[in-house]
């Protein structure tokens, strides 16, 4: 029997720095480059805060109205990214086109050198909503979609060719609120993957192909698709709470709730909650925010704890008309913003990420000729 070795999967343990974000002090507060959450959501779009993260500083009026430019020109699929994506199957899992995606972009248009290094992160984080979009209007309802539209946002853009609809001004802010707040989040375990891929002076889609691949495990994405999945279960506000009492008895896994990282609050959650509410008011099924709301209370009675991002970000997607499994997918063209910049931060100052680690097997192993062995 092996002991349980102390800081087991990094916990706690300092990797390394970054001038990023800083997650979590004083057990609550999420910070990017020194601005606060709740400022950049009130008063920034998802581009200014790409811009920030990538470029290390927020855009003049000249520089924004430039890089909404550029990202827009970037929305537009290769031929032959569209034909690997039109022969993914409808029963395939968004996370794994939108890897599968960026790995054949990385064929298609390799990075080289570093020396245009910002340009590859701006077309990975515009051409990623495109090829989501492209690949669903294809495998669920056999369209050939063109994927450059006049939308100043992603958002905008993402929306408008998810749902084949204008969205509304309100949804456009609703969704670039929710890509803010995915954005960047310290040394997860998506993010510190892709800076490893970084520090072996990999390619850029290498490193983004392999946090989308992190990402993909349960454990670190997909909250907000399974709490839409439990909230989905019940049918009021009642039902809920006799449900949720009835899980924490079976000791089943509650989505969306509790923090690795944050012990007092997830500042996003306030953020995501109120638009939830918002969006609901003009939903089609408001309830599913009631269910949200008494869930959420059962926990901090029974538990003690706090709602975080993913568990309003499941509803408030849902009153978007955006299907639950790709969810995820909007996480990662949020968070792409991040990994890039992280990429180029261990670029900077690079030396190869390599852990020791703890040899727990036997001292010495006595060779058996194969015939003797049993």
């Amino acid at each position: 029997m092996t002991k349980k070795l102390e800081g087991a999967g990094l916990r706690g343990q300092v990797a390394g720095q970054t001038a990023l974000s800083t997650v979590g002090k004083e057990g609550k507060g999420l910070t990017y480059r020194g601005y606060a959450i709740e400022t950049l959501t009130e008063k920034s779009s998802f581009e200014e805060v790409a811009y920030l993260l990538l470029y290390g500083k927020l855009p003049n009026q000249d520089e924004f109205v430039h890089y909404k430019q550029k990202l827009k020109q970037f929305r537009k699929l290769p031929n032959d990214l569209k034909l690997v994506l039109a022969k993914i199957p409808k029963s395939t899992h968004p996370m794994d086109v939108l890897r599968t995606g960026c790995s054949m972009l990385g064929n298609l248009e390799p990075e080289g050198d570093f020396k245009n290094q910002n340009d590859t992160a701006d077309r990975i984080l515009s051409v990623l909503p495109s090829i989501m979009t492209y690949w669903y209007r294809s495998s669920h309802f056999g369209e050939d979609i063109e994927t450059l539209t006049d939308h100043d946002t992603i958002g905008g853009h993402f929306l408008s060719l998810l749902t084949n609809s204008e969205p509304s001004d309100e949804q456009i802010k609703a969704l670039d609120t929710s890509l803010i707040c995915y954005a960047e989040h310290g040394f997860n375990a998506s993010t510190f993957t892709a800076r490893t891929c970084a520090s072996t002076l990999s390619d850029m889609h290498s490193c983004i192909t392999a946090a989308i691949g992190t990402l993909r495990g349960p454990l670190h994405g997909g909250a907000n698709e399974a709490a839409m999945e439990m909230i989905e279960q019940f049918s009021s506000r009642d039902d809920a709470n006799v449900g949720i009492k009835v899980m924490l008895e079976n000791k089943e896994k509650i989505m969306g709730f509790g923090h690795a990282v944050y012990s007092n609050e997830d500042p996003r959650n306030k953020i995501v909650k109120a638009w939830s509410e918002r969006l609901s008011k003009t939903a089609k099924n408001p309830i599913i925010y009631e269910i949200s709301e008494e869930i959420e209370k059962v926990m901090k009675e029974e538990k003690n704890l706090f709602a975080n991002t993913d568990f309003y970000m499941a509803s408030a997607y849902n009153f978007l008309g955006i299907p639950t499994p790709i969810f995820t997918p909007l996480f990662v063209i949020g968070r792409t913003s991040g990994w890039a910049a992280n990429v180029m931060e261990q670029r900077a100052d690079n030396r190869i990420i390599r852990p020791s680690e703890e040899y727990v097997g036997p001292d010495s192993a006595e060779w058996i000729d194969i015939k003797d062995r049993v």
